[in-house]
């Protein structure tokens, strides 16, 4: 029997096609037969059939999840009060020429830390120097003329008041007052000629170098004290009734990105400005190593309101969940060596401010203990029952979800 070639290629691709179809069906077949021996049970199975797991079970514990946490305290939450403002320097002083003459040395530059009398340059004190043996010279000719005008009085004049009115007028006749005031002048004139800080500061502004050529009352420099600092910050009138001096605050600068100071209030002006309605407010900040410098922009947080013994965690801890956004948070459930389990559980939040949220009772959510460890970093993907390690911060990368 002979065949056409039409015929033959269309029982060929019939052929091809069969076996095709029937090897795939072997393949389902096998791991349809290995998922049940296995125990794994089809995605689509109702609730209750086939083994149940754990939600620690759905994902792999070879590797604990790294967070950071913090420990939930009982202490004095305060409610803040924000403002802008400025640091400025406590203390500020141009520093002048009170002698004239040439600078033969000048011993800082700017931003050089000084201390209180530290010389800091020196004008040509060549004259100065002949003015005051000058002026001793003088004064021993009218010690001399004083000498021979009394020198009988002790013996001549019993009476002690005539005797001092003689010695008044011995000094006068002698010009002895008059030399004196003068050796004083040319001392003094002599110790100006070395310009010193006149407190412990920095210097700022220098406008002089060897051998200028200055006269009294011409700038030389300015000596700023920059520790601690102070922080001139504007608060509204609505406010103000909340501060009292004494306080804490803390200062962010823009200049200094990710760090914040503490700080005090020293000092509520008592005018408000009616043009901003604020009243200016000055906080104290140390500043040692003197990074925080006059001028620098400065975001101020100033405690208000005061609610002692309240049960506190970082705001970082709270998160919502669900459609209704109900607060919940994760407490860390030590099992050793930092590692443990996440533990999720609903919480009522009560007042807040910048940093801290208060945990308050409610029948119809957990609470937290002071002493336990609430998750701040690294826990916004995690899931109950997780297995998680404590670390003290993240890695880049680490923490930030799928």
């Amino acid at each position: 029997m002979s065949y056409s070639r039409r015929t033959l290629g269309v029982i060929t691709a019939t052929l091809v096609m069969a076996a095709l179809v029937g090897g795939l069906w072997y393949k389902l077949q096998g791991e349809a037969a290995g998922d049940e021996a296995s125990g794994v049970v089809a995605a689509d199975a109702p609730s209750g059939e086939g083994p149940q797991t754990s939600a620690a079970d759905q994902f792999s514990t070879a590797a604990a999840t790294p967070v950071v946490g913090a420990l939930v305290v009982q202490d004095t939450l305060w409610i803040t009060v924000a403002a802008d403002g400025r640091a400025a320097a406590i203390r500020e002083a141009t520093v002048t020429a009170q002698v004239e003459g040439q600078i033969t040395a000048v011993q800082v530059r700017e931003n050089s830390p000084v201390s209180a009398e530290r010389v800091l340059a020196v004008v040509d004190s060549a004259e100065y120097v002949l003015a005051v043996r000058r002026q001793r010279s003088e004064l021993l000719k009218a010690e001399a003329a004083y000498r021979t005008i009394v020198v009988f009085d002790e013996e001549t004049v019993t009476d002690p008041a005539v005797r001092a009115q003689r010695d008044r007028m011995a000094r006068a006749q002698s010009g002895l007052d008059q030399a004196e005031v003068a050796v004083q002048e040319a001392e003094l004139a002599l110790a100006r000629t070395r310009v010193r800080a006149p407190f412990a500061g920095r210097v700022a502004d220098l406008r002089i170098v060897e051998g200028t050529y200055v006269r009294p009352g011409d700038e030389l420099f300015t000596v700023v004290a920059l520790n601690p600092i102070k922080v001139e910050a504007n608060v509204l009138e609505k406010d103000l009734s909340l501060l009292a001096e004494g306080r804490g605050a803390r200062v962010a600068f823009t200049a200094l990105p990710g760090e914040s100071f503490p700080a005090r209030i020293e000092a509520i002006n008592p005018k408000v400005d009616p043009e901003t309605g604020s009243a200016r407010v000055t906080l104290h900040v140390r500043n040692p190593d003197g990074r925080i410098r006059p001028g620098m922009y400065a975001n101020v947080t100033l405690d208000a309101q005061s609610f002692p013994n309240r049960v506190l965690v970082p705001r970082a801890a709270i998160l919502e969940r669900g459609d209704d956004r109900r607060t919940m948070l994760y407490v860390f459930n030590p099992s050793g060596d930092g590692v443990g389990r996440s533990e999720w559980r609903y919480v009522t939040v009560g007042r807040e401010n910048a940093r801290l949220a208060e945990i308050v009772e409610n029948p119809e959510t957990f609470m937290v203990e002071p002493g336990e460890t609430v998750l701040v970093d690294g826990h916004h993907y995690l899931v109950h029952d997780a297995i998680v390690r404590l670390v003290d911060a993240l890695a880049p990368g680490q923490g930030i979800g799928p």
